[in-house]
């Protein structure tokens, strides 16, 4: 994902003059490109990642469209106050690039993890949180947040995500993209969960069930429209992330659903609340938290026995 979003910002900033890339000291490579073509727009800012959240506010505040890039726990977690005070509160277009979001850097530890960030930053007012799923999503998802007035947050893989979309599907903030049809059950999966998602789905069909599939890459605002049609159609409706069950998209949905009160059955899957004190790779990770298709459809399995 993170080559994909180097790749396209580096065309956008052809066209969209404006555009001002800010690293925290990372991807210094990844952009060459970016900084043969547009050096005059770049900036490094060192491991100063709230300094770098501060400057894009000024940058923003002076007309131009600064974009912020760096490992997702340090994009957020070292920001928030900048994030909230300096982009959100004066609804600045700054967009916020968190890379390796999720568990993609768990191989570094849980200084490392970000199953939290959108639990913090969906509380902020003005904020787009997207989440797109695959290198070909990143790239809409760049574009569609650069026409944006306001603030936005982009979560971001790592690397070596496979690509879902074979071309480029209708991407509009706000509207999920359904992948794959399905009738007896839904499952609205955010972020670089897709491709789990999808074998999830194909392990369900030899068992007689159809499973739709939708891509939600916006958690903010949330499409009530999509979930009630959603929740209409379906007996049960599974929301898949790679982030903390609370406060994520899935809390997101509950949200909704408890205002709304619709019929369906939901059921939430992502990490639990704890901390992961071991490292290893984001397979590993996942295998420990569940998410692996095998625990996913076991869940779901359990889910359907008690939505019938």
């Amino acid at each position: 994902m993170r080559n994909a979003f180097a790749s396209a910002v580096t065309e956008l900033a052809s066209s969209e003059k404006r555009l001002v890339l800010l690293s925290g000291d990372i991807g210094n490579r990844l952009f060459d490109d970016f900084k043969s073509r547009h050096a005059d727009r770049f900036y490094n800012c060192g491991v100063a990642e709230a300094n770098m959240t501060g400057m894009a506010a000024g940058l923003a505040l002076g007309g131009l469209k600064p974009v912020t890039y760096t490992i997702t726990p340090f994009a957020v977690m070292r920001c928030l106050e900048q994030i909230r005070v300096d982009v959100c509160y004066q609804n600045l277009p700054v967009i916020i690039v968190g890379t390796g979001s999720g568990l993609s850097y768990a191989g570094l530890g849980a200084t490392h993890h970000s199953l939290d960030d959108i639990a913090v930053l969906r509380s902020f007012p003005n904020l787009t949180i997207l989440c797109p799923a695959d290198p070909v999503e990143v790239r809409l998802a760049l574009k569609a947040a650069l026409g944006l007035d306001g603030p936005a947050y982009l979560r971001i893989g790592k690397k070596g995500e496979p690509t879902v979309h074979q071309a480029d599907p209708v991407f509009t903030i706000g509207e999920p993209i359904t992948v794959r049809s399905g009738k007896s059950l839904c499952i609205l999966s955010t972020g670089n969960t897709l491709p789990l998602a999808l074998e999830c789905a194909a392990l369900l069909e030899p068992q007689g069930l159809s499973c739709r599939v939708d891509s939600f890459h916006t958690v903010k605002p949330l499409n009530f429209s999509a979930l009630e049609s959603v929740f209409a159609q379906f007996p049960l409706v599974v929301t898949l992330e790679e982030h903390a069950l609370i406060g994520g998209f899935g809390s997101a949905v509950a949200e909704w659903r408890a205002d709304a009160g619709p019929a369906a059955r939901l059921l939430r899957i992502g990490t639990p609340d704890r901390f992961l004190h071991t490292a290893g790779g984001q397979q590993y990770a996942r295998q420990i938290f569940g998410l692996t298709p095998e625990a996913i459809l076991q869940k779901i399995l359990h889910g359907l026995d008690h939505a019938s």
